[in-house]
């Protein structure tokens, strides 16, 4: 450039520089909003569009920093729909394409804004804003209701509709995550009907279509939760809503009890009836799995009468039925259990709905006799047992679930008895009356005709036995409160027979001799025993009143002149 040229130029430079002029590298007026997206969220299922309503915070500074207004001074969000005129044209721009959770800058030149005019005593004319913007909220008229199910049970036997009542635990926070509620926090669920009018609508129809144990995300735009009036000071007006629900139980005031029969016996020839006692074992939980009793922790099954009001009525109702080993769920609803007061003492809140599963140990009636099967009776049986004979028999002992208790195999040798001498249980006495020797039965022995309500040492109390009996042999036996019996009329002058060397007594060697003898002749016979020198001993024991070893003729006595005397017993 010529020396002349070069000096034109500076002094053009400096003309434009008094005249006020832009400096060289400033754009001069913005055109546009100058839009800063300083925080996107990594996830962002929704942007801002034109006709959303949104609701967001802001502060407003000028360049300086100055502010000129803030929603935050204000405590409260500003709501309004955006991209329809009813915003400052910049802020109509520059919020539209935000996400839940994203912060803007904006710089609002002053034909976006206020123009030449300004705001009065707060926004000068031609100035250009700055806005500090993070948004809260967007929806629109036309949403519906947002449901993510997060995870549901393999098992979902039914599903909520309107009229039931339900109990579940729920987070509830803004759609910018800030939390305003939560049933966790309280301790306790929230129970309610659903679909009569008790929930905001969005929840109401929320609800529907869930699972006990179904965990649902459920979005609820304004219009279907608080509107524009909000609620109190934790949610705001025209606030969308997210629920994150789970459900543990729900149940309908019209059900009944509803019955699941896991695994029934093949063989069921008696099933139990209102007035039977039965015996069971169960785990009792809620909808959700919570085990709130067991009886199989307590290593001792649940004895009761069904259909007597002693138990809830939910169970006497599910216990109908039964199968002696049968396992069976009973599901109850709360006004067949615990109400909505529910049971302290189990941990089983109000409205419960609960859960048994039972397995079914044995049940009898109290005016149950012995039931009697006979499995093998041999040909040309013509000899039975009756009370007093003398018994040789083998047998097996187990409780109805197949619990072994006792057996007669475990020694060496049959069991032995008198039959009606009170020496086994009643209703096995029962049961070996009318045998032949090599019969073999099965007998099911009711409590009240064995053990009793309290039991015996391996024998649960109410236990219902099964006795599996083969009689090995039988001895004739003797008329009660008799050792011996002569087959036919005893002996004239029977003192002077039975004193052998005629000395005028007889010692207890005589006497032993005497019996031996007559019993080998036919003559009579002992009372049965595995051990006949103790019957011997215990006759001269009775024979020799003033116990000194010998009897005498005032001493001896039969047993028919005893009776008569009302004397104790003897021969």
């Amino acid at each position: 450039v010529a020396p002349g040229s070069r000096c034109l130029l500076l002094l053009l430079l400096l003309l434009l520089s008094i005249l006020g002029a832009p400096a060289l590298g400033d754009p001069g007026p913005l055109e546009d909003v100058v839009i800063d997206r300083y925080y996107i969220p990594k996830i962002c299922l929704r942007e801002a569009q034109m006709g959303d309503f949104i609701r967001y915070h802001y502060n407003g500074t000028f360049k300086d920093g100055k502010k000129f207004d803030s929603s935050y001074d204000r405590g409260a969000t500003v709501a309004g729909v955006v991209g329809v005129g009813r915003l400052i044209t910049g802020m109509d721009r520059g919020l539209q394409g935000m996400c839940v959770n994203e912060r803007r800058h904006l710089i609002v030149p002053p034909h976006l804004g206020y123009g030449s005019i300004g705001v009065a005593g707060l926004i000068p004319p031609d100035a250009t804003l700055y806005f500090d913007v993070v948004m809260l909220d967007i929806w629109n008229k036309n949403d519906k209701l947002q449901i993510t199910t997060l995870s549901k049970p393999e098992r979902c036997n039914r599903t909520v509709e309107n009229s039931d009542f339900v109990r579940y635990h729920y987070n509830g926070t803004l759609l910018d995550g800030t939390p305003f509620d939560s049933s966790y926090s309280k301790g306790s669920t929230y129970d309610t009907y659903v679909g009569t009018g008790w929930l905001i609508k969005g929840m109401d129809q929320g609800l529907l279509g869930m699972c006990a144990g179904e965990k649902r995300s459920i979005i609820i735009p304004p219009f279907l939760a608080y509107g524009e009036k909000g609620y109190g000071t934790s949610i705001p007006p025209q606030a969308s809503l997210v629920f994150s629900v789970l459900l543990v139980d729900f149940h309908n005031p019209k059900d009944g009890v509803f019955l699941e029969h896991l695994e029934v016996p093949e063989s069921c020839k008696r099933r139990a009836v209102t007035g039977d006692f039965v015996r069971y074992h169960y785990n009792g939980t809620l909808m959700d799995g919570t085990l709130f009793d067991s009886s199989y922790s307590r290593n001792q099954t649940y004895n009761t009468y069904i259909g007597k009001g002693y138990i809830i009525p939910g169970m006497d109702q599910g216990l109908q039925g039964v199968c002696v080993g049968e396992q069976r769920r009973v599901v109850i609803p709360p006004h067949l259990a615990y109400g909505e007061n529910g049971a302290g003492t189990y941990k089983i809140p109000g409205s419960a709905v609960l859960i048994f599963d039972v397995h079914v140990i044995d049940f009898h009636n109290p005016a149950d006799p012995v039931e009697i099967e006979t499995v093998f009776r041999p040909e040309g049986c013509n000899v039975t047992t009756r009370n007093r004979d003398f018994v040789r028999y083998h047998y097996n002992c187990s409780l109805l679930d197949g619990t072994r208790l006792f057996s007669s195999h475990d020694y060496e040798k049959p069991q032995e008895v008198t039959l009606g001498a009170n020496k086994v249980i009643e209703g096995l006495n029962s049961g070996l009356l009318d045998m032949c020797a090599g019969e073999r039965r099965v007998l099911i022995i009711p409590p009240h005709l064995g053990h009793g309500e309290s039991g015996a040492r391996g024998v649960p109390g109410s236990a219902v036995l099964r006795f599996e009996v083969e009689l090995i042999s039988m001895e004739e036996g003797v008329p009660e409160g008799y050792l011996f019996i002569w087959h036919g009329e005893p002996p004239a002058s029977l003192y002077e027979q039975m004193d052998l060397n005629k000395d005028g007594e007889i010692p207890a060697d005589e006497f032993s001799t005497f019996i031996k003898t007559q019993v080998a002749e036919g003559k009579g016979r002992l009372m049965p025993s595995s051990d006949p020198e103790k019957v011997i001993a215990d006759m001269f024991q009775n024979q020799d009143r003033n116990q000194d070893g010998k009897i005498t003729p005032d001493e001896l006595k039969l047993k028919s002149d005893e009776d008569e005397e009302k004397i104790h017993e003897e021969l």
